[in-house]
């Protein structure tokens, strides 16, 4: 991956509108400019690093920022709060960003050495059986503690689903995660999963086999499956009640303090009941 200055060019915001929804000070959109990229990065740093005690590279730690070369070849959803201004280094406070999602679409990736995802799940059969298909990878999903609830939850869902239509995707995909690196702590967890979000064929992909971990370590009849469900991270729930497969084998990531499953997501097995809570033309949270 080569480490590209600055934030995407201009036209791969031109497609949406400025706004992608409002709920009362909250606003979804893609960030604007290298700025609100950077106040996007300080927030991961927030949840990565100091909360979820994820271990800084160089260039993260002295900048205090979660940062990596995907940064500047994908698109970044934020949630702004514009009833809490932030201080800045230099100029007027800004309106705080309190969520965000990392985008990345595959003509993007293929011009610019792949996915993140390609580091721990081989994606690449994937990719070929659906030769055909949009995909696009979701990751650095974070919202800060005060604002985990439904309402921030909805707007970044809102944006990516108006993402999605405005580029025609066919396929979401990236990495989820559960808090630790001892497979053996998240058994359960791991093991429903695996016994329950298994993809078809056509859909499979697994963790790299250098760095597999096994997903199925508890029978089916061992496992309590309403007190396991509830074990999950959100996020990883809100996926499955999305329609989202889980794929084979997960990955442990050291440096996020994470074990990393493979969520993937074909548009055209998403619920109905979501399409019709967000609009078939992403209408429902519309500014």
């Amino acid at each position: 991956m080569r480490a590209y200055g600055g934030i995407r060019p201009r036209d791969a915001r031109a497609a949406l509108p400025q706004t992608l929804g409002r709920i009362g000070t909250l606003e979804v959109r893609l960030a604007a400019n290298a700025a609100e990229v950077r106040s996007a990065q300080k927030l991961r740093w927030r949840v990565f690093y100091e909360e979820m005690k994820a271990i800084a590279d160089g260039p993260s730690r002295l900048a205090r920022r979660d940062i990596d070369a995907f940064d500047a070849i994908c698109d970044h959803l934020v949630v702004i709060d514009h009833a809490v201004l932030e201080r800045q280094p230099f100029g007027q406070p800004r309106p705080a960003i309190v969520g965000t999602y990392r985008l990345l679409r595959q003509e993007i990736a293929d011009r610019h050495g792949g996915f993140y995802t390609a580091g721990e799940f081989d994606v690449s059969g994937l990719l070929q059986r659906h030769a055909g298909k949009r995909f696009l990878e979701l990751g650095r999903s974070c919202v800060l503690p005060a604002y985990r609830n439904k309402r921030t939850v909805e707007l970044l869902w809102h944006g990516i689903w108006s993402y999605v239509l405005t580029h025609r995707i066919d396929v979401m995909f990236g990495c989820a995660s559960l808090e630790g690196t001892d497979p053996r702590a998240v058994s359960r967890e791991l093991s429903f999963l695996h016994h329950n979000a298994r993809p078809p064929a056509e859909w499979a992909a697994a963790a790299l086999p250098s760095r597999r971990v096994e997903m199925g370590r508890l029978s089916r009849d061992a496992i309590d499956m309403k007190k396991a469900l509830h074990a999950l991270p959100p996020l990883i729930k809100g996926y499955l009640r999305l329609g989202a497969y889980i794929g084979d084998g997960a990955v442990v990531d050291r440096q996020f303090n994470t074990i990393d499953v493979l969520i993937v997501l074909p548009v055209a097995a998403i619920h109905p009941r979501y399409i019709d809570h967000f609009g078939p033309t992403a209408e429902r949270h519309a500014a």
